[in-house]
């Protein structure tokens, strides 16, 4: 039997993968084997920060709840525990919103938490 060494199929995928790295510097774009290692690189990257993402919203909404807390008297970690007590199940996305665009509505949750 003949040797069978990918063909066309090794050319799709090959012009699949240097599609993908498009735009990239130096021989990431042009050689085959640099394409293939920074798409694996670059997709590995990708799956990654989707994750970094959610941690590092979360530390931005907890300094701007804490900075408004603050213009009101009252630290962040108590404000959590105060809602928490006074039964105000509001998430920190929503509360770091208030904050931001409506500090009157942010004033009133937390005089609610204080009572």
């Amino acid at each position: 039997m003949a040797r069978v060494k990918g063909g066309p199929h090794r050319h799709r995928r090959h012009k699949k993968v240097l599609k993908f790295t498009k735009g990239q510097k130096g021989s990431k774009h042009l050689l085959f084997r640099r394409a293939n290692e920074a798409m694996l690189k670059s997709l590995w990257y990708s799956f990654r920060d989707r994750r970094v993402r959610k941690r590092t919203l979360r530390k931005l909404w907890i300094a701007r709840i804490n900075a408004a807390a603050r213009l009101n008297g009252i630290t962040y970690s108590r404000l959590v525990h105060r809602l928490k007590i006074a039964n105000i199940e509001i998430n920190r996305k929503m509360l770091a919103d208030l904050a931001v665009r409506d500090p009157q509505a942010f004033a009133e949750v937390v005089a609610q938490a204080n009572k």
